[in-house]
């Protein structure tokens, strides 16, 4: 994997071949991120100063664009090494915040237009969508806040960004498959079902017109599972806004009901989105995962590894 600069002042540089890389695709938030080290010399140190941007690149192809937040030089049993530390271009908005808003019958274009496009991300992908009504950006809302909320509440989808740093604000598309048996090379794998922190209520309240709406979780009901949460929204909400919002906590907190980590060996074999068949019978594990994150990591001594984590589809 090659790791490349690119300056404040707009110059590019390669580093030398990595001592060891970690690459981490999340396409959402948290968001991707990633870590290089590679033998440090000296021309290096007025590259290091005006970094600003990074991509990892692997095979010709661009498999991770991002923001460097911090560099550091060390002196140690490995000799002189540098390392670079960052995190993908969600990073952009997470970082600055929106001002208060209340848009009328906003559209996603707007949206992105506002809260995305003036922070240098090029958006790949959009979503044709329109708010029903008042749209609010609260007080204290990231930039990414604006962008996700709009898009959760009319669209019932969280945006993504690609490997190469493009927004992809539209629906998730069923990635490519992945299959692996009994039999197959696997490092590690670890099954968790955990169903501490699953909701079986939410309450959304908008204390100014004073109405409510409840969204509860049937089958941890069912189950004899009991944990509500109560959410107060910005004025003005609307029906549409409240339910997205019930069904998006609900959603989220079983996400992590059920996670595989497997370790393969292998560099960049899947990406967040794709689909991960297991049929490991000695485990008694069987069926379709979604990949929610890839972890790639390279050292000298144990070579290149790849730790996804993925949960029901």
């Amino acid at each position: 994997m090659t790791g490349r600069i690119f300056t404040s002042d707009h110059h590019v540089y390669d580093f030398p071949a990595p001592l060891a890389w970690n690459v981490v695709h999340t396409g959402t938030v948290p968001c991707d991120s990633f870590s290089m080290t590679f033998l440090y010399e000296p021309d290096m140190a007025p590259v290091l100063k005006l970094a600003a941007g990074f991509a990892a690149i692997e095979g010709g192809k661009t498999v991770l664009r991002g923001i460097v937040d911090e560099y550091t030089v060390e002196l140690g049993t490995d000799g002189l090494t540098a390392n670079i530390v960052g995190r993908g271009y969600a990073a952009r908005l997470l970082d600055n915040e929106s001002r208060p808003l209340t848009y009328q019958s906003a559209t996603l274009a707007e949206i992105v237009r506002s809260h995305v496009t003036p922070y240098g991300i090029t958006c790949g992908e959009m979503a044709n969508l329109r708010a029903s009504s008042v749209y609010t950006v609260a007080s204290g809302s990231s930039q990414w806040k604006a962008l996700e909320g709009f898009c959760r509440t009319y669209g019932g989808f969280t945006p993504r960004f690609s490997p190469d740093g493009k927004l992809l604000a539209t629906p998730e598309k069923v990635g490519k498959r992945l299959t692996v048996k009994d039999g197959d090379m696997v490092l590690s794998c670890t099954l968790r079902e955990d169903h501490y922190g699953v909701l079986t209520e939410v309450l959304v309240i908008d204390k100014t017109r004073n109405v409510s709406y409840s969204v509860k979780n049937q089958d941890m009901l069912e189950k004899g599972g009991q944990c509500r949460r109560v959410i107060y929204t910005p004025g003005q909400s609307t029906w549409d806004a409240m339910r997205y919002t019930g069904e998006y906590q609900i959603k989220q907190s079983r996400q992590e009901e059920k996670t595989v980590t497997l370790c393969l060996p292998g560099s960049v074999l899947a990406a967040p989105g794709d689909r991960l068949t297991l049929d490991l019978a000695h485990m008694g594990l069987s069926g379709e995962f979604r990949v929610a994150e890839a972890e790639n990591i390279f050292s000298a001594e144990q070579g290149a590894t790849v730790k996804l984590t993925a949960k029901e589809a």
